[in-house]
């Protein structure tokens, strides 16, 4: 039992380490703008998965690894990702039932959210986006949902992750 322990850990932990690959692979000019969040995805998708192991602590500390990435404000998407595990934790039953593109508007809806407490955040220190691309990463966010549990969800199954 401990060894699956540990090995289901390791499985969570991937998955967290080629999301934040994901967040920094260089891409186009035209491709940046609508770069998903995969770190609040994988936050997601664990918080609905095992909610009592992935919780406001891990994406806490997801958010701050992200603030380093960005160079942003120090707690900036810790805040926000913490956040978006509250909200996933204490909404997981009601999510869980929904049909995958149900789920997906959740996801919009949470993404929208993070990217608003952004703005806001920005705006206060007067370093707040001028496109309206500022918004896309919600909905290639959203689209990619349902890929994106899919394999987590066909890895947790085959690695027994509980």
């Amino acid at each position: 039992m401990h060894a699956q322990m540990k090995h289901g850990n390791g499985i969570i932990f991937t998955s967290f380490v080629i999301a934040f690959a994901l967040t920094m692979l260089p891409l186009p000019e035209w491709a940046e703008v609508g770069r998903p969040e995969w770190i609040t995805l994988v936050i997601i998708y664990w918080c609905l998965a095992l909610p009592e192991r992935i919780g406001v602590g891990v994406a806490w500390t997801a958010g701050l690894m992200l603030d380093v990435i960005h160079g942003s404000i120090l707690g900036q998407y810790a805040l926000t990702l913490a956040l978006i595990a509250y909200f996933t934790l204490h909404f997981y039953q009601r999510i869980r039932i929904y049909r995958i593109w149900q789920q997906a508007l959740v996801v919009l809806m949470l993404v929208l959210s993070e990217q608003l407490m952004i703005i806001w955040i920005k705006g206060v220190i007067d370093q707040a986006p001028e496109s309206r691309l500022y918004w896309l990463p919600s909905l290639t966010t959203a689209l990619l949902w349902p890929w994106t549990y899919h394999i987590l969800r066909d890895l947790r199954r085959k690695f027994r992750v509980h």
